[in-house]
């Protein structure tokens, strides 16, 4: 909850910050120029390097690299706005005497169609929204690379369902509440499922250890879902941009708030160089910790903790 009252504050903040005049229905008519198709791609790479020679410190030589792609197609007409986008990044990281491991992995796909029966006089539309995130490779609990604790599509997530969004035609600014959405958890690999991981239905085991009835792989819920997004320049060539999700299953445990939670500061040099630092947090009380028991290589189940990532680079952007 504590961080849920966090959330609160912010949202409060970035609308008490936003221009009164972008916060209200507007009477003004925006002028039509007619239906277009937009097309935009990003493409950067991210390096963080240190080197030691006879440092009297102490350290370890490493290296990091993060590719990044994002990929839109957008429509907007007098009635519509449909925004498309690919978003896929990958990052591993290698240490001396020590084997590469992975630092970043996502492939999402989003679709936002949005519809405003008033000409654009309103700020406010119906709005249904697609989401769909995996990785690429396995996911291992390092220094174990022989057992995989995420696969592709294991877990895979979708997220679809229908609501009202506000600002989508106030650039930068947007809030969305959809009060039906469908979430899908797929599991898509044997073991894993087997193993009830990410909340699907564990098999069914004989006293030997035997399956009896396979583990589901797939994990269906209907709730609610809050979205807030904003992006605003803080000072010039420093960008922020925060994005906030907030769903709740109606059928298990309503009340309980899975949390994504992401910003990012962007850090313009010139027209090709940046720097990005940023900070995710996530909540899903279908991911399980485990701990380790008295019996090497045997773990219990624990709770759901909060998930956290930082993140800091020096690359290189291309639009194209």
């Amino acid at each position: 909850m504590k961080y849920l009252l966090v959330i609160l504050i912010t949202l409060c903040f970035q609308f008490s910050n936003a221009q009164p005049d972008s916060l209200f229905i507007k009477e003004k008519k925006v002028k039509y120029v007619g239906p277009q198709w937009k097309q935009e791609n990003k493409g950067t790479v991210d390096i963080n390097q240190v080197s030691f020679t006879n440092w009297n410190s102490g350290g370890s030589t490493s290296i990091s690299g993060l590719l990044g792609l994002v990929s839109s197609l957008n429509y907007t007409d007098k009635f519509f706005n449909w925004k498309n986008n690919v978003n896929i990044r990958y990052g591993i990281n290698k240490q001396e005497a020590r084997e590469t491991r992975k630092t970043d992995d996502l492939f999402e796909v989003n679709s936002n169609l949005g519809y405003n029966p008033n000409d654009g006089i309103s700020n406010w539309f119906y709005s249904a929204r697609l989401n769909f995130r995996t990785q690429l490779t396995n996911g291992f609990n390092y220094p174990n690379k022989k057992d995989p604790i995420s696969r592709l599509l294991a877990p895979g997530y979708l997220f679809f369902g229908g609501g009202m969004e506000y600002g989508k035609n106030i650039d930068k600014l947007s809030f969305y509440f959809s009060p039906i959405t469908l979430k899908a958890t797929f599991v898509l690999d044997e073991d894993l499922a087997n193993a009830g991981s990410f909340g699907v239905t564990p098999a069914v085991l004989d006293s030997e250890g035997n399956i009896i009835v396979p583990g589901d792989k797939v994990r269906k819920e209907v709730g609610v879902l809050v979205t807030n997004s904003y992006e605003m320049e803080i000072i010039e060539n420093i960008n922020v941009k925060n994005q906030v999700s907030l769903y709740s299953d109606y059928v298990n445990n309503f009340g309980n708030v899975d949390l994504d939670w992401r910003i990012d500061f962007d850090f313009k040099v010139n027209s090709f160089v940046r720097a990005t630092l940023g900070s995710h947090i996530r909540y899903d009380d279908d991911v399980k910790t485990q701990v380790p028991t008295e019996i090497e290589g045997e773990f219990d189940e624990a709770g759901a903790k909060v998930q956290w990532k930082q993140f800091l680079g020096v690359g290189f952007a291309v639009d194209f």
